[in-house]
């Protein structure tokens, strides 16, 4: 009998199962691994204390159950951060950036210190959509939307720099809305421009509700601050009452230039993405780990205790968001860059 028969008689006696050889699996990848969250800020920061917080709970929301650990990357105001995180962290889902999301916008006006294409990051998600939001001392008389558009000398509104959201608002605010303001954009944080607005030296300034009612507590519950307007597609429960900057929008353009500029900057402010090329598996799973922790009793206590708001976006809905900003009509772009850049 001939070896080649012998061999065929003893696979159909004793046969065999091959079974392929396949990929390592995210849920798998994650055993024994630490992930590492970039934040383009601080210690002791907002972005910071999001991240420490979130740090400590996702891992639990993840399979393999990996280990957190945060590195503070400072810099022109997030963007050493975020580049960093694009073209040096290696894309294999164990690098998240946490930094300014509305620097899509500041990509496509032209700003300088961008290195990436916004498009290719794998965002994560949002913890806390933001509101925008103007906030007068009293003692500048103005207190209303009508006493603002009334006034007959421009009103004093504190920025920090073209790009950031603060500035942004004040001069859509001018050039757009024609409400009477005068853009002074020479302080380094909102820190500076409260001490600005409570000696007297501008009348206010408009950036996060979420950050001025925990930062300028005590003046808007003692009445020396006041909410003036505020920017979103809807009224925040907190101040029902004040007008939406919508509402002052008189043209289509307008509000395209409120809700490109404006609103959805704020909304994607504390953004978490990977590098691009991350494996979609992996991305996927960060995604349900950041929704779930978000929603986590534990997290939602400690967040607490740290006074951070949590109202999440979704990677997905932050992605669209982001693809936003890129289909703006070239001439309302053009537009768009002559009122906040030049």
């Amino acid at each position: 009998m001939s070896m080649v028969r012998i061999a065929n008689i003893l696979v159909l006696l004793f046969p065999i199962s091959f079974t392929p050889v396949q990929p390592l699996h995210a849920q798998d990848f994650y055993r024994g691994q630490t992930i590492q969250i970039v934040v383009g800020f601080a210690a002791g920061g907002g972005f910071d204390s999001y991240s420490r917080t979130i740090a400590r709970h996702m891992g639990k929301h993840i399979p393999g159950n990996p280990n957190f650990v945060v590195v503070n990357t400072t810099g022109a105001g997030s963007l050493i951060a975020a580049n960093q995180v694009y073209h040096k962290a290696k894309p294999d889902g164990l690098t998240i950036g946490n930094f300014i999301g509305g620097a899509a916008l500041n990509q496509i006006l032209g700003l300088p210190g961008i290195e990436f294409d916004a498009r290719k990051f794998r965002w994560i998600g949002v913890p806390v959509s933001q509101d925008g939001a103007c906030a007068l001392t009293a003692a500048s008389g103005i207190t209303s939307v009508a006493a603002w558009q009334a006034s007959k000398a421009p009103v004093k509104l504190g920025a920090s720099a073209p790009g950031n959201v603060d500035y942004n608002m004040a001069k859509i605010l001018k050039e757009v809305i024609a409400l009477p303001v005068q853009v002074i954009s020479s302080y380094k944080g909102t820190a500076e421009t409260r001490l600005a607005a409570e000696s007297g030296e501008i009348a206010g300034s408009c950036w996060q509700w979420q950050s001025i009612k925990a930062t300028w507590k005590s003046a808007l519950d003692a009445g020396r601050v006041v909410p003036v307007l505020q920017f979103g597609p809807k009224a925040n429960p907190d101040i029902p009452n004040v007008p939406l900057g919508q509402s002052l929008a008189k043209t289509d353009e307008a509000r395209i230039f409120l809700r490109t500029a404006v609103e959805s900057p704020n909304v994607i402010t504390i953004a978490y993405a990977a590098p691009p090329g991350t494996p979609d598996d992996r991305v996927q799973l960060l995604r349900r780990g950041f929704i779930e922790t978000l929603k986590d009793p534990a997290f939602l206590d400690d967040a607490k205790k740290s006074n951070l708001e949590i109202n999440p976006l979704r990677g997905e809905e932050t992605e669209k968001i982001i693809e936003s900003f890129f289909s703006l009509d070239a001439k309302l772009l053009d537009k768009l860059r002559n009122i906040v850049v030049k």
